[in-house]
């Protein structure tokens, strides 16, 4: 009978700490007090100060005390643009860290971002899925998942201007080493992509790949929704099938 208790007790106990650690996944997800949710963050007037909490998905180079990140939350992705951030801090910035945002909502050429803001760390560790927008292009649905983390499957590379596959700057005014723009063509409709040099710096494996597309290659993409007068994704991978 005793050993029966005891292995029953046992049971119970295992159990136990199984709810627990379930219960605790769930609570990586839980607002803080005074912390906005994405739909209250959305529905801040421009301007005024707010406070959130997401997971790390990307960031831009450190530079000068400040970081752009890309991040997210199961509701919805944040730009934080030009972050106060220490260097030794910057590098704890990998991808799924928890933080907690406190700056000034704005908004630039439809880009939804918080700007002058500072941060804390917190505990917790989540990567997002990318989101297949393939059937979302083109969408009023799109702007919903402005700045999360996304895909593109099975897109053909469009000729950018006289048979080129990319541009140095968005009108091809730069030189090697700026930001490339690159069209794709899916579902009937076209749509510029970026390589942003801060985000995936030049001599990077998607850097030199997006300079040696040929147009009317199929390719695989994923990057972030950054929006500029419309959707600009930032890539952070290519593959040509």
């Amino acid at each position: 009978m005793k050993k029966f208790l005891a292995l029953l007790l046992a049971v119970v106990m295992v159990l136990s700490l199984a709810a627990c650690g379930k219960a605790a996944q769930k609570d990586i997800f839980a607002k803080g007090e005074g912390v906005m949710t994405h739909e209250q963050f959305l529905a801040a007037e421009e301007g005024s100060r707010v406070t959130v909490e997401a997971f790390v998905q990307g960031n831009q180079s450190w530079w000068d005390g400040k970081i752009t990140v890309y991040a997210q939350d199961k509701d919805g992705g944040y730009f934080f643009y030009d972050m106060a951030c220490s260097e030794a801090d910057a590098a704890k910035l990998v991808p799924g860290t928890k933080i907690k945002v406190t700056g000034d909502k704005a908004v630039w050429a439809g880009q939804i971002e918080i700007m002058d803001a500072t941060f804390e760390f917190e505990e917790g560790s989540w990567v997002a899925e990318p989101l297949d927008i393939g059937k979302l292009l083109g969408t009023p649905e799109l702007e919903k998942h402005m700045t999360e983390v996304i895909s593109v499957s099975g897109a053909t590379v469009a000729d950018k201007g006289n048979g080129a596959a990319f541009f140095y700057n968005w009108d091809g005014s730069g030189a090697d080493g700026d930001d490339l723009y690159f069209d794709i063509e899916i579902n009937g409709g076209t749509y510029t992509f970026v390589v942003r040099r801060y985000l995936t710096a030049p001599g990077s494996e998607v850097y030199e790949a997006v300079k040696n597309l040929q147009v009317g290659q199929t390719v695989d993409i994923t990057g972030f929704l950054y929006w500029y007068e419309g959707p600009q994704p930032h890539i952070s991978s290519i593959t040509v099938k």
